[in-house]
């Protein structure tokens, strides 16, 4: 018997739910889109499929995946590509009424230029602005590394110690100077070295990915616990910091240690929040619903479960939170970080 591939339509079809709450307001603020990576395309028609699966799923935010770069060119100009070519999707998404629109970007840039050159950091941003036609909302320049890349499904490639660059700190500042926010995504135990980075650049509004991404495989296997318990302080000492918003999602990844990626079938909504609904309430209990968002992380999350199945779970773990909480979490705390009024 031929295994079903975990991801595909077939195996995340295995598992199907009635919609909870189908009417609430939704803005899913954290999702790719790419040609070909794990096997498959996942572009406008694949998000629309997902996002037009039952969940009212109005606005998305697209975030840097290192897709689509300028072939040639000067290489700090070379991600506005992708830019470039999320926008015409972003355009095209606008003129249909029955589907999600991708109403912003998250785009790439090193904020190190700043260091070398301010000139270029000011022409890169320039050049993502105007390709952006208006649709530029912040910058993501992930700083995840860990020792033991080949352990990882997704291993991070920032440099040692970006964090603590004064070049990078710079950068980092420049942006609130432009009206633009800035995403990362990091491991776990880099959680305190972000906190130092939200401390001493308090100026720019920062938003923390995926939970600080506490990992569970390789060496980190079978230290779920251990590692959660360090981590509820990290989380704690970081949501002190008032400049700093949480990205509520991402916790599905393979690297996450919960295998699903390896199962026969998705887990259900009620397998997931047993799983994981103690990363999302203490989060929320830390940051508060005004500061916190619901995040689908597709299609990478997609490995591991269906995006209606996602969305039930985090209806259901906020089920007994009032209509102003849960307005925050699904759509309002998106909305005022990234802009995405109109």
């Amino acid at each position: 018997m031929v295994e079903i591939e975990a991801g595909s339509d077939e195996w995340l079809g295995q598992v199907q739910e009635d919609i909870i709450d189908p009417e609430r307001l939704i803005i899913d603020p954290h999702h790719h889109l790419w040609k070909k990576r794990f096997g498959r395309n996942y572009l406008l028609p694949e998000l629309w499929s997902d996002t037009g699966s039952g969940h009212n799923i109005v606005k998305t935010l697209f975030v840097e995946c290192m897709a689509f770069y300028y072939r040639e060119g000067p290489d700090h100009l070379r991600p506005v590509g992708e830019t470039e070519y999320i926008t015409d999707c972003c355009k095209q998404s606008a003129l249909d009424p029955n589907n999600a629109t991708v109403a912003g970007i998250i785009a790439y840039t090193d904020l190190r230029l700043a260091g070398e050159s301010e000139e270029k950091l000011i022409e890169a941003l320039h050049l993502h602005t105007v390709k952006s036609e208006g649709l530029l909302r912040g910058i993501r320049h992930s700083g995840a590394r860990d020792q033991y890349p080949q352990d990882l499904f997704i291993p991070g490639n920032a440099p040692s110690n970006l964090y603590e660059k004064e070049s990078f700190r710079k950068g980092l500042s420049f942006l609130a100077g432009h009206g633009l926010t800035y995403d990362t995504w990091h491991y776990h135990h880099q959680n305190s070295d972000f906190l130092n980075l939200a401390r001493n650049v308090p100026e720019t509004t920062m938003v923390l990915d995926h939970f600080g991404t506490p990992l569970g495989v390789g060496i980190y296997r079978n230290r779920k616990e251990e590692i959660f318990h360090k981590w509820k302080q990290e989380i704690s000492d970081i949501a002190r910091c008032e400049n700093v918003y949480a990205k509520l999602g991402g916790l599905a990844m393979p690297d996450n240690g919960f295998d699903w990626h390896k199962a026969k079938r998705p887990p259900s909504s009620d397998q997931f929040l047993k799983a994981q609904e103690k990363y999302y309430m203490h989060t929320i209990e830390c940051f508060g619903p005004e500061r916190c968002m619901f995040e689908s992380n597709f299609p990478v999350d997609r490995l591991s479960i269906n995006y209606h199945v996602l969305w039930n779970a985090f209806k259901k773990m906020t089920a007994d939170f009032s209509e102003d909480e849960k307005h925050a979490l699904f759509y309002g705390t998106a909305e005022k970080v990234y802009s995405l009024q109109a």
